[in-house]
């Protein structure tokens, strides 16, 4: 079972939080035992896993990342976007999360955010599940 779900971001950097749309997906699967793999089909954007009670979590994550890897104009990329490249190969494309009695299962903090690094735009991520 796959779904193709559709997310419009509105800064260069942004966390959104996609555990709720993940989460309805898999309760209409009725799927009980299994895994749900997030992929996000995108160079300049990622998926993680992070606490979900804070926001300034999200804030603190995106700010880091930035400061960590600044839009250099040293890069030689011709779309002026090497930093974005970056930050997406370094948080990654995929996450696995084992879905137990019809939930994921997550940490009583955790979340599953989209990582916008290249924006604002028109961006999709996929849920796989895998019933087993």
């Amino acid at each position: 079972m796959l779904k193709e779900f559709h997310i419009r971001t509105s800064t260069r950097n942004e966390f959104i939080d996609i555990t709720s749309q993940v989460e309805s997906y898999i309760s209409e699967s009725n799927v009980k035992e299994g895994i749900a793999i997030i992929h996000v089909p995108h160079t300049t954007a990622g998926i993680t896993i992070n606490e979900n009670a804070d926001p300034s979590v999200r804030y603190d994550m995106t700010s880091f990342l930035s400061k960590l890897i600044p839009n250099l104009k040293e890069f030689t990329h011709m779309e002026g976007n090497s930093d974005s490249h970056i930050k997406s190969s370094l948080i990654g494309p995929s996450l696995t999360v084992i879905i137990e009695n019809g939930r994921l299962l997550l940490g009583t903090w955790q979340g599953i955010y989209f990582c916008e690094f290249d924006g604002p735009r028109m961006r999709k991520f996929y849920v796989k599940i895998i019933e087993g």
